[in-house]
């Protein structure tokens, strides 16, 4: 289709209603219905537009990989919660650590086995730091960003075994599709990671509060005004007293998906590669993440029902409710599929090369990282501003000599602002419930550094414009 202004249209529908309503799938769902009704503007023919782009969305082959993975990986951890695995971990780690030294580098260490979600970080380690809280020379504020700081700025970094790197891989590849691009996108995401500028300030910044800033207001002083009066296995559900202590129900299926991603990785790209190195990057990541999750899955089931008081109906049904707990997600995904697909075919990619050269090449990064820092702090979700900005955020990158590494940097970047900073998120609103802390006086007491975060890292993005 021809470019025309028309193809930038959803887009101008999207973001104001996502602000306007603070829900991201609104806004998108308008969108892809604006997009649908230019494609095709009948009163009925628009709607059956907007059907079909969904559907031809959720039957594309690795689309539906995806929504396994996702599904599957909830609903593993679902099992892992009702059996017992994080409140035994919980409990047993609890038991050992007696320094704010200790406390605060199994902050750290623990990410090893917990970046699978910031969600999954929160109920597992936020419950110790909180039993802990008299020894952690720390108000509770400082704890809570610490904690936050290992959680979403971490996970966006790891390339393997979170719930986020289907998605951000998704989002690439659809976004590649609009342009033409011919690029692996799971190695541009890799390549992308070092341009990930806010997470790599904002975690430094949680180091440094952690081992290197004396705090003026300690942990003991919050006890003081009545948070010691609350049993920490009341902070979650998934630390309850009702739940066995079975900390090998986390270790155990975290160490499967992890160690069989590599080895189906690996199994996957041998025969194309000529040592084990290259294995890894002949290798379809997204059928080895899938293969290797469903396997965990499966193996996990067994070892669970060899132990007393699970049953098969049980897991079945928390893997089920834990799946579930996505679903939103996969939903919010399906859309965003939709929308690039209807954008492309109106001409996006297009118009944005024919109206956008004016830009100096060097400020693209910078502004585009900036403009979406706003909308996800004031949508409140990473993953919605990835799904809306990175079809910009490619095609800008054709248009010019930006390196597409950079920018789709910037703009997982600009998300993770978003999912950090913005009182709407739903990690800001898990870990201070489960501190106990007023949402509102978390979200002022962590503006100031994640603005300066978001400063350091809109300057690196200009400097390195000049150099890629």
């Amino acid at each position: 289709m021809e470019a025309g202004w028309l193809s930038i249209l959803p887009f101008l529908v999207v973001i104001p209603i996502a602000i306007f309503t603070k829900q991201v799938l609104p806004g998108l769902i308008a969108g892809l219905l604006v997009g649908a009704y230019i494609r095709t503007p009948e009163l009925i023919g628009g709607v059956q537009t907007f059907l079909n782009y969904v559907v031809q969305a959720l039957i594309d082959e690795n689309n539906i990989k995806i929504i396994v993975f996702l599904y599957a990986f909830s609903g593993l951890v679902g099992m892992i919660k009702v059996t017992g695995g994080i409140k035994g971990f919980v409990e047993k780690a609890a038991e050992k650590i007696t320094t704010k030294k200790q406390a605060l580098i199994l902050t750290y260490v623990s990410t090893i086995g917990t970046f699978s979600a910031p969600t999954f970080r929160f109920v597992t380690i936020t419950p110790i730091m909180k039993a802990l809280l008299r020894k952690v020379e720390m108000s509770t504020k400082e704890l809570g960003f610490v904690i936050e700081t290992t959680a979403t700025p971490v996970i966006v970094l790891i390339p393997v075994a979170t719930a986020f790197v289907g998605y951000m891989v998704s989002v690439i590849q659809i976004s590649l599709q609009n342009v033409g691009g011919t690029v692996d996108p799971y190695s541009l995401f890799l390549q992308s990671i070092p341009f990930n500028f806010f997470a790599f300030t904002i975690i430094a910044v949680g180091i440094y509060l952690s081992f290197f800033h004396h705090s003026k207001s300690s942990g003991s002083a919050d006890m003081e005004q009545g948070q010691d009066e609350e049993d920490w296995h009341e902070c979650h559900p998934v630390v309850s007293r009702e739940l066995p202590d079975k900390p090998l129900n986390l270790l155990v299926p975290i160490f499967l998906v992890i160690s069989l991603t590599l080895f189906f990785t690996w199994w996957d790209g041998n025969e194309q590669a000529d040592n084990f190195f290259e294995a890894f990057i002949q290798a379809d990541v997204l059928q080895a993440m899938v293969i290797a999750l469903i396997v965990t899955v499966f193996l996990s089931l067994v070892f669970f029902l060899f132990q007393k008081g699970f049953t098969l109906s049980g897991m079945i049904e928390s893997f089920i409710i834990g799946g579930n707990e996505l679903m939103s997600v996969i939903v919010l995904l399906s859309v965003v599929w939709g929308l690039s697909s209807v954008t492309d075919d109106l001409g996006f990619s297009a118009f944005v090369t024919a109206h956008t050269d004016w830009i100096p090449a060097p400020f693209i990064t910078p502004l585009l990282f900036v403009f979406g820092a706003a909308i996800s702090y004031f949508i409140g979700s990473a993953w919605g501003t990835w799904g809306i900005l990175m079809p910009l955020g490619i095609s800008l990158s054709a248009v010019t000599d930006v390196s597409l590494p950079v920018i789709i940097g910037a703009v997982f970047a600009s998300g993770s602002f978003g999912a950090f900073a913005s009182p709407l998120s739903d990690d800001t609103n898990t870990i201070a419930k489960i501190l106990g802390i007023p949402v509102m006086d978390y979200v002022r007491f962590k503006l100031k550094p994640a603005l300066i975060a978001a400063i350091i890292t809109t300057a690196a993005y200009t400097g390195v414009s000049f150099l890629f």
